[in-house]
């Protein structure tokens, strides 16, 4: 099965964020506003409860993260995929490193950029005038999180969160 690794922001940036996906991004109905921590990967049924294990060990020895947006910005010319930049957080940045340190899945084609997706499968056209409307935006957002979740990806292509771990508690 289909797993990955993200964090949500609150509903307040969630619903900011849906605002321009529900017009520019075409898995708006598949998932919810997220940071990306561990893009999709396999895990088999029998692996999910170590690995569970494992990420709540993580999560115990991270604190909570604080997440700054300020700015929207572009992964163009690699793709023409515009975003919230988040921050980074050095809790943030330690937990994608732990995460990735866990070797399931591929080790990621790119570097970690936390960001929030507001647009993509843009055409080239799109993309240069949506970038410009949303850069003259002033968005400025300040938050703590302090979960992030294991996520699944249903038949439908939908991801739904299979556990949630929360960072600086041993819950488990």
């Amino acid at each position: 099965m289909k797993y990955g690794i993200a964090m949500f922001p609150s509903k307040q940036l969630q619903d900011l964020v849906n605002s321009y996906r529900k017009r520019y991004d075409p898995h708006y109905a598949l998932v919810p506003p997220h940071i990306t921590i561990k893009p999709a990967f396999e895990l088999e049924n029998g692996e999910v409860d170590s690995f569970v294990s494992r990420v709540h060990e993580i999560a115990a020895s991270i604190g909570p993260v604080q997440i700054e947006v300020n700015k929207v910005k572009s992964f163009q010319p690699v793709n023409n995929v515009i975003y919230l930049k988040v921050e980074e957080d050095p809790n943030l940045v330690e937990l994608y490193h732990q995460l990735r340190a866990l070797e399931v899945g591929p080790a990621g084609e790119y570097p970690f950029v936390p960001h929030i997706t507001l647009a993509q499968g843009l055409s080239n056209e799109e993309h240069s005038d949506i970038i410009e409307v949303l850069k003259m935006k002033n968005i400025q957002h300040h938050e703590t999180i302090d979960r992030f979740q294991l996520l699944y990806q249903l038949d439908n292509q939908s991801w739904t969160v299979y556990e949630t771990f929360h960072l600086g508690k041993d819950t488990h």
